[in-house]
């Protein structure tokens, strides 16, 4: 599946980094997954929920705090009030390079914080939490040997999770703003609690303070026998596909989500494509009566990568109309053509270079075709075969006279 780093500006101008999990066909919606405190995007639970996500359709954004993992600025000098501010700062990535996030995904800290920006972002649906805390002031209890000596310095060095962080008494006093559940009652939004019972971190007690102070829709389920950080590979995967079967009932999956607004597809008529326009680069959605699929241009190029460029796409039809019309004759005939492979390449040349060529002025497109049959063949049927081939009826209009009628639509 495709990837894309994602690199965005927090308030005070320092680069933050993320990391865009893409599905490998269309984009149903995109999620934003916020990863637990001190932990970076790269957090195994956090990379295996995101592809598993990716790979059921849903594009997800993880990006890394201020001052962690590969973001610029100095982690002691942030605090939630911070994070949410970086939060916001992934949402506006997403808005104007893709679309806003219909799902919110929140680990521990993360899940509280998802909780606190929810109701201020009205593309949200849902928002998912696992191992969260209610509220961000239940943190403090992890500064229980530090806190009575912040009392007295401005700043100390704790240890988390066997990492040494610096810390400012800034971000406990900030804390103390966040000791309300009056958010999650105000939600409004689709919610999904997860919480392990054996939580040695997050008391699965927290769990019950927010599911008591949601208004439905509320869910909760149990992740019996997993740790605080989804250690185990089957506990997040567990939580993916859980998520996903949970999430479309309230994000309309089959409608595209374009520039943060719930889009209803148009109807296509039999036998036309609609392409329809994705972002402002080059991101464009196709669309038949049955399918849809993205078209782009590489990175490079200004594109975001996540689909065939036009000429790829160009190629992918002479060949795979090819391949059916070898498959529709071979079994027509009861060849053994156990396997057919068409490779494609497409190349503008001069026209001195053609042999076939009339005007030798012009450069001309050349498709070069290459056809691997594999099977008990002899050479008569090979090369009527090569002859078939020739015969595709994409292969026959693109080398008929076409005539492109185009009109602007009222």
């Amino acid at each position: 599946m495709p990837r894309v780093e994602a690199v965005f500006q927090n308030p005070q101008g320092e680069s933050l980094s993320g990391l865009l999990e893409l599905p490998a066909g269309t984009v149903k919606a995109y999620a934003l997954f916020v990863h637990c405190f001190t932990c970076i995007k790269d957090n195994p639970a956090a990379t295996r929920i995101a592809l598993a996500l990716a790979g059921m359709g849903i594009a997800v954004l993880r990006f890394d705090f201020t001052g962690l993992g590969n973001s610029q600025g100095d982690f002691s000098n942030t605090n939630f009030s911070s994070n949410l501010q970086d939060l916001h700062a992934a949402v506006r990535y997403l808005e104007q390079r893709y679309a806003a996030p219909s799902l919110l995904i929140g680990h521990s800290l993360g899940g509280a914080a998802a909780l606190a920006v929810a109701q201020d972002l009205p593309a949200v649906k849902a928002v998912a939490t696992i191992g969260a805390p209610a509220t961000a002031s239940h943190v403090k209890h992890l500064f229980a040997d530090s806190y009575r000596e912040l009392q007295q310095r401005e700043v100390v060095e704790v240890n988390l999770a066997g990492r040494s962080f610096t810390i400012r008494r800034q971000f406990i006093d900030d804390l103390e703003k966040y000791n309300s559940v009056e958010h999650i009652h105000a939600l409004r939004k689709a919610l999904l609690i997860f919480h392990s019972p054996l939580d040695d971190t997050v008391s699965i007690g927290e769990a019950g303070r927010i599911y008591a102070a949601a208004k439905h829709p509320k869910s909760f389920v149990s992740l019996d026998h997993a740790d605080h950080l989804l250690s185990n590979p089957a506990d997040s995967r567990y939580v993916a596909e859980v998520l996903t079967a949970w999430v479309h009932r309230y994000l309309e999956t089959d409608r595209p989500s374009i520039n943060g607004n719930q889009a209803v597809a148009p109807p296509v008529a039999p036998g036309s494509v609609v392409v329809r326009e994705h972002d402002k680069k080059f991101t464009r959605e196709i669309l038949t009566p049955h399918h849809r699929l993205i078209s782009d241009e590489p990175i490079a190029l200004g594109g975001a990568d996540l689909g065939l460029n036009p000429y790829e796409l160009l190629l992918a039809a002479l060949g795979s109309c090819t391949s059916m019309t070898l498959r529709m004759y071979a079994n027509h005939k009861q060849l053994d053509l156990q396997g057919i492979q068409v490779t494609l390449r497409h190349d503008k040349i001069h026209a001195q270079d053609c042999v076939d060529c009339d005007n030798k002025a012009l450069p001309v497109d050349v498709i070069a075709r290459t056809i691997q049959l594999n099977g008990n063949l002899d050479e008569k049927q090979r090369t009527r075969l090569l002859e078939i081939a020739n015969q595709c009826p994409v292969h026959r209009t693109l080398q008929s006279e076409i005539h492109i009628n185009t009109s602007l639509m009222d």
